[in-house]
């Protein structure tokens, strides 16, 4: 999800190091389907909420969009989000 200059900016702002107990760590990243090369991702502490454009199709597993940021939610905590795999279930297609 490429940000745009004044977006990256704006969330840069907010970010800290994550712990070494980060939920992620470990974890690997890659930025395409079928890309094999890893991205270098730097974990941030999960205190900030994000909205973001997404369209929930799903093929083999993967998103099959790019999702886009739309902008930070500074009126939604994290506790109000359910962690990422929980929560709405998207409809049988």
């Amino acid at each position: 999800m490429p940000l745009g200059p004044d977006a990256a900016r704006q969330l840069a702002e907010h970010l800290q190091p994550a712990a070494p107990d980060h939920p992620w760590t470990g974890a690997r990243f890659s930025s395409s389907w079928g890309s094999r090369e890893p991205l270098d991702v730097t974990l941030v502490t999960p205190e900030l909420v994000a909205e973001v454009d997404a369209d929930t199709a799903i093929d083999r597993g993967a998103w099959r969009n790019p999702k886009r940021f739309a902008r930070l939610r500074p009126d939604v905590t994290v506790a109000d989000v359910p962690p990422f795999g929980e929560g709405v279930t998207p409809a049988a297609g």
